[in-house]
């Protein structure tokens, strides 16, 4: 009864920890020590077995749920006005030991977001080369203001484009498409049941 349930599982949660460590191994070949990151785009449900597969995988779980890290996206920053207000008001609820995670658009909102208080900035759907450009330039300034700040990349970013991203200046890449359309690893399942030939025993011995 059990049998097509255990396998979609395992097929599905095999597919995103055979993502995850394809992208790891190919920033490792690249020299880059950055964070590989899912998102929480992840199947309604079965969130839990997704994030398992990528910690399997090499990758990182980015936030478990809503209340393990703020992430201020576009809307909540519309609803309040700014980022500095969104930051402001997140962080009088969240207390000093939730990160707080700002979705930028461009390089002025990545340093509105760090003046306002912001942990984390994400550059959000940049091309390669305005990410790496942006990314270096708010480290520099980072460094003369003497801000601390993750930069992350997210927006689209595949596994064909992701060298393109891994640069020293990005601390995170994020990726949707480690859930996303991921491909399931097929397996099968077979009964055991007596042939009448030899089958060897786990050490190598034929029983008959």
């Amino acid at each position: 009864m059990g049998e097509r349930l255990a396998l979609n599982i395992l097929a599905r949660c095999s597919g995103v920890a055979s993502r995850a460590r394809r992208l790891r191994t190919l920033a490792d070949s690249l020299g880059y020590t950055g964070v590989i990151a899912g998102t929480r785009k992840t199947t309604p449900g079965f969130r839990l077995v997704e994030k398992y597969g990528m910690e399997v995988g090499g990758a990182d779980t980015h936030r478990m749920d809503l209340s393990t890290m703020v992430m201020l996206k576009d809307n909540h920053i519309w609803a309040t006005g700014s980022i500095t207000n969104a930051v402001k008001s997140a962080r009088s609820v969240a207390g000093f030991s939730i990160k707080i995670e700002v979705e930028c658009q461009s390089e002025n909102d990545a340093y509105e977001a760090i003046d306002a208080g912001a942990d984390i900035v994400m550059l959000d759907n940049f091309t390669p080369d305005d990410m790496r450009f942006a990314a270096s330039n708010i480290k520099t300034k980072c460094l003369s203001t003497n801000h601390s700040v993750l930069i992350e990349a997210s927006g689209g970013i595949t596994e064909e484009t992701a060298p393109l991203y891994m640069s020293p200046g990005i601390d995170i890449i994020s990726f949707g498409t480690m859930t996303q359309s991921v491909p399931h690893v097929d397996f099968s399942l077979k009964i055991a049941h007596d042939t009448g030939e030899p089958t060897p025993n786990t050490n190598g011995v034929i029983d008959f």
